[in-house]
C-alpha cells in the first residue's frame, strides 16, 4: 500500500484528542472496573501514530492481564479502504464505513485479539467497545462514549456520567409499548455508500421479561421480521417467528446475532447512550449492524435511533 500524502477521510473525522471512561466487562458480562483513556493521533509522512494514557482501575481478575507499564502507541498506515496496525502495541487492520470503523487486531501486552468498533456521532461523541478474545472463546469487553472538544467543565461532567451510567446493564421497556426508529445509513462490502435506511424496532410488551419485537428495514436495504425476544440477566434470546438468534450485553452495549429464515444473519452492536441506574430504560440507542449472506459480509448498517412510545 503506497503511504497517502493526506489524512484520510475517517483519520480527518477523529483528529484531535478524545477522552473516555470505558468499562471492563468480563465473559459473562460481569462489570469490572473502568479504564481511563486520552486518546489523540498524529499524521505524518503518510503514517498515523495513535496514542492512548491512561490506567485502569478496578478489573477484578482481569486486572493483571489489562495493566501496563507505560502508555500505548501504535502506527497506521491510513486510508479510507484498508487501515493497517503497524504495532509495537497493536497489530492488524481496521475497515471504515462512513462514520464507523471495524477494527481487527492484536494487542502484545494485553495478549488479546480485539475486534474494536467506533462509531462517530455528531462532531463531538464516539461510541466504542472493543471485544477482546483468546482464540475463538470471549475473554472480556471495554465499551463507552469518548468526548472531544468539550469544556473542563462539560468534561468533568461526561466522565462522572460514564462512571455513573458504564456498568448500567442493556434493558429494552417493560412495560410500555412504542418504537425506536431512526434513519441510518448502508454502506456495501466495498465501502462505498449504498443509500439511507430507516430502520424502526417495534416494542410490544409481553412481560417483565418477554417483548415481541418488529424490525423494520425499508429503503437501500428492505427487510422485516418479528421475534419473541427474552431476557435472562445479560443474557437473552429471539426467539421466532420472522428469525432466531440470542445476545449478550456487556452494560449498556447490547450484542446480538440474528439468523432470518433465509440465507440473511445480522450480528450488530446496540448501544443505550442514555442508560442510568434508574428503573426504566434508555431513549436514545446507537445501533451498528454487519448484515451476511451466508457467510458473505453484504453491507453494514449504522445510524442512531430515538424513542417514542405508544
Amino acid at each position: 500500500m503506497t503511504a497517502p500524502a493526506e489524512p484520510s477521510e475517517w483519520q480527518q473525522r477523529i483528529a484531535g484528542e478524545w477522552h473516555g471512561r470505558p468499562s471492563l466487562f468480563d465473559a459473562d458480562g460481569t462489570w469490572r472496573g473502568y479504564e481511563d483513556i486520552r486518546r489523540s493521533s498524529v499524521f505524518a509522512d503518510g503514517v498515523t501514530t495513535y496514542y492512548m494514557d491512561g490506567g485502569l482501575e478496578g478489573g477484578g481478575p482481569l486486572a493483571g492481564r489489562f495493566r501496563l507499564g507505560a502508555p500505548f502507541a501504535f502506527g497506521v498506515v491510513d486510508s479510507d479502504a484498508d487501515r493497517i496496525y503497524t504495532g509495537p502495541d497493536f497489530y492488524g487492520t481496521g475497515q471504515p464505513y462512513g462514520t464507523f470503523v471495524d477494527a481487527h487486531y492484536y494487542g502484545p501486552g494485553w495478549q488479546v485479539d480485539l475486534n474494536t468498533w467506533n462509531q462517530v456521532l455528531g462532531d463531538d461523541t464516539q461510541v466504542y467497545s472493543s471485544m477482546l478474545y483468546q482464540g475463538p472463546a470471549v475473554v472480556g469487553c471495554f465499551n463507552g462514549v469518548y468526548k472531544r472538544g468539550v469544556s473542563p467543565a462539560e468534561l468533568r461532567e461526561h466522565l462522572a456520567a460514564e462512571t455513573r451510567n458504564g456498568p448500567v446493564p442493556f434493558i429494552l421497556p417493560t412495560k410500555q409499548a412504542g418504537v425506536y426508529s431512526g434513519r441510518c445509513e448502508l454502506w456495501g462490502a466495498d465501502q462505498k455508500l449504498a443509500g439511507p435506511v430507516d430502520v424502526s424496532i417495534a416494542l410490544d410488551p409481553v412481560d417483565l421479561l418477554r417483548t415481541r419485537l418488529t424490525v423494520t428495514w425499508s429503503g437501500a436495504y428492505e427487510r422485516s421480521y418479528t421475534v419473541d425476544w427474552r431476557r435472562d440477566g445479560f443474557r437473552s434470546f429471539y426467539e421466532g417467528p420472522g428469525a432466531w438468534g440470542n445476545a449478550i450485553a456487556f452494560g449498556r452495549a447490547n450484542y446480538g446475532t440474528v439468523h432470518c429464515t433465509d440465507v440473511v444473519k445480522v450480528t450488530g452492536r446496540e448501544f443505550m447512550l442514555d442508560a442510568t441506574p434508574g428503573m426504566g430504560a434508555g431513549t436514545s440507542l446507537a445501533v451498528a449492524y454487519r448484515v451476511y449472506e451466508g457467510a458473505t459480509l453484504a453491507g453494514v448498517v449504522h445510524g442512531s435511533l430515538q424513542w417514542s412510545a405508544s
